[in-house]
């Protein structure tokens, strides 16, 4: 299962396998931050063990270049240098690629092939990604700066996953028998919505790609995908390998591009039935003001958050910090979800922030294909300067800068493991979503109030609660305003649980049965009766 993956990759980071194991990789990139002699390391990048194979624009199966014949760089972020100049799809490609969408749809085979005929293509899809495993994590890896050891061991097994859960959907999607007043029988057909506009973040770009896409296809429908201009590359990769699989043409077209032109271009498009986002509160908002400026379409959106993580009285405090390390630090820190209010009892408030420190410091920074490394580096240059403005406007309002606050080494986008203590809930640090390796520990004294302070916010994506004690979760789960909350556990992933939030978090829901509804409109049918047997 994808969730006992990520369990086990947790552990495997306490653990970074000895330099006389079985390596991928060799070469130097490993850096505890703390060690400034061994800075050097990360300015020696290793070379990636996969080339760039697809840069076009993917339209009724074929890969084409722009209609403006434009491109534009993606970026290394280890170096800044270019890995690959991609299509840059604009107004008229989307035009192009909806049309192909909208053809496949009304005209093409895969709404109208058995549902069991789909289930199969959807099956060897998740298989081709298997077997290319390697070759996709590491495109990945370089493209997103994720540690390679996350992408091949956490993020491609899940997208497997999560195309073997939604081909098993595909033909258990159907309708009700409805008894109503009088000789009438009715009933409801659950019908595909048509084509899908998906627009997909930079942070997670192969698994927001299988959650948008696996249940989007499951239940019968067409595609038009813009990827993120900073990540378009691992797109490009599955959606060759989905045609090989058997996917008619047309039925997943994907534009690279930018959100003001792409984006806005699908948004806005008359032709798009569905549009599914994930990204930025600020970005939904436009999207769902574009949604209803034209033909008002119906919206799913995943959106920021800042969730708190709960320490409570009776914790042990040990694991406390290694989780609550692990809920803000993975990723880079660059999850919609993370723990980024550490919000820990004044009982266990000093050993927690301690403890806390020593194990940002010990923390592996250092190249993503290096084995080993727990994080890489940011991004891109706008993330890298957006999260150490945070860390100076953290020490400008006051809050104890325990560790880190700095670049590492003099390339790339490497921040070091940074920990704040003596943290207020009216700082900006505890309010505004920072999206980097920057933890903030925050005390508090009362259940009620950690309650009324872990709410006190705009968001509601997710919490994490760390309890020995029934009755205190019981009462955090209930009264947390969140989409999700992990109960000493964090960032559990599974195929099969839904996943969105409350307030401006979100709407709708992602993975499991629940997101089939997004892709599905219910028809009701009424037929009278002649002399019925039965009512």
């Amino acid at each position: 299962m994808a969730s006992r993956r990520i369990a086990s990759f947790v552990s495997r980071s306490l653990h970074p396998i000895s330099p006389g194991g079985k390596q991928k990789f060799a070469g130097r990139g490993i850096y505890r931050y703390s060690t400034a002699a061994s800075a050097a390391a990360i300015e020696d990048p290793i070379k990636p063990p996969v080339s760039v194979l697809y840069d076009k624009l993917l339209i009724n199966g074929q890969f084409v270049d722009a209609a403006s014949g434009k491109t534009f760089p993606t970026l290394d972020p280890r170096t800044g240098e270019v890995i690959a100049h991609v299509a840059e799809g604009e107004a008229e490609d989307v035009n192009r690629a909806v049309a192909s969408a909208r053809k496949a749809f009304d005209e093409g085979p895969w709404p109208r092939m058995t549902a069991y005929e789909r289930q199969k293509i959807l099956l060897r899809s998740a298989d081709l990604v298997e077997k290319h495993s390697d070759e996709i994590a590491a495109i990945e890896s370089w493209d997103t700066g994720k540690p390679y050891e996350q992408t091949s061991q956490v993020e491609v097994p899940m997208f497997v996953r999560v195309f073997r859960y939604y081909a098993g959907w595909a033909d258990k999607i159907h309708g009700m028998t409805i008894p109503a007043d009088g000789a009438l029988h009715v009933q409801t057909l659950h019908e595909p919505i048509g084509v899908a506009g998906q627009i997909i973040p930079w942070n997670f770009p192969l698994l927001m790609f299988a959650w948008k896409v696996g249940p989007a296809l499951a239940c019968g429908n067409t595609i038009v995908l813009k990827t993120a201009e900073q990540t378009p590359l691992s797109a490009y990769l599955v959606g060759k390998l989905l045609h090989e699989a058997g996917l008619p043409d047309g039925v997943l077209n994907i534009v690279s591009g930018f959100g003001p032109t792409a984006g806005a271009a699908l948004c806005n498009h008359m032709d798009i039935d569905k549009l599914a986002f994930t990204g930025s509160t600020d970005t939904g908002k436009v999207i769902l003001e574009l949604a209803a400026k034209s033909n008002l379409k119906p919206v799913t959106l995943e959106l920021g958050g800042k969730s708190p993580f709960i320490v409570c009285e009776d914790a042990d405090v040990d694991k406390a910090v290694e989780l609550a390390h692990f809920a803000l630090f993975f990723n880079q820190g660059q999850c919609c979800c993370a723990g980024s209010r550490t919000y820990v009892h004044e009982k266990l408030y000093d050993e927690f922030v301690e403890k806390a420190k020593a194990r940002a410091l010990n923390r592996l920074v250092g190249d993503p294909f290096k084995i080993g490394t727990e994080q890489g580096p940011q991004i891109d240059q706008e993330q890298f300067n957006k999260i150490l403005g945070y860390i100076r406007a953290g020490q400008e309002c006051g809050a104890t800068l325990e560790t880190g606050g700095d670049r590492v080494g003099t390339r790339g986008y490497y921040i070091q493991p940074t920990v704040f203590s003596d943290v207020k809930d009216d700082m900006v640090i505890a309010k505004d979503e920072i999206f980097g390796p920057v933890q903030t520990v925050l005390k508090y004294k009362e259940l009620d109030e950690v309650i009324r302070r872990a709410n006190n916010t705009k968001y509601g994506l997710a919490a994490g609660v760390f309890t020995r004690n029934l009755d205190t979760a019981n009462t955090l789960t209930r009264a947390l305003r969140v989409g999700t909350v992990w109960i000493n556990c964090y960032g559990i992933f599974d195929a099969a649980i839904p996943f969105g939030g409350y307030k401006m978090s979100g709407i709708g829901r992602e993975k499991g049965e629940y997101s089939l509804k997004n892709y599905l409109q219910v028809k009701s049918v009424v037929t009278p009766l002649k002399n019925p047997a039965w009512l």
